[in-house]
């Protein structure tokens, strides 16, 4: 049996909710889950942006500076 999660909301955020509700038609339950979707990859790219996992963060040259003086030939 699977155990339901209690989150405590301030009134004013849950009559905004129901508010948003009511007008989008949807349920309060899935607003809640797209808004925390949407903030945990938000939150997710700043970490790896912060760790130095995301490619731009790597390097502070420029797309030209990078390749600048590099040859590729085919072979």
């Amino acid at each position: 049996m699977e155990k339901e999660a209690t989150i405590k909301l301030r009134p004013e955020t849950y009559e905004t909710l129901a508010n948003y509700a009511q007008i989008l038609r949807l349920p309060p339950e899935l607003i809640v889950e797209q808004a925390l979707e949407a903030f945990f990859l938000e939150a997710s790219r700043q970490l790896n942006s912060r760790n130095g996992l995301d490619d731009n963060a790597q390097t502070n040259l420029s797309y030209d500076e990078f390749w600048e003086g590099v040859d590729l030939e085919e072979s």
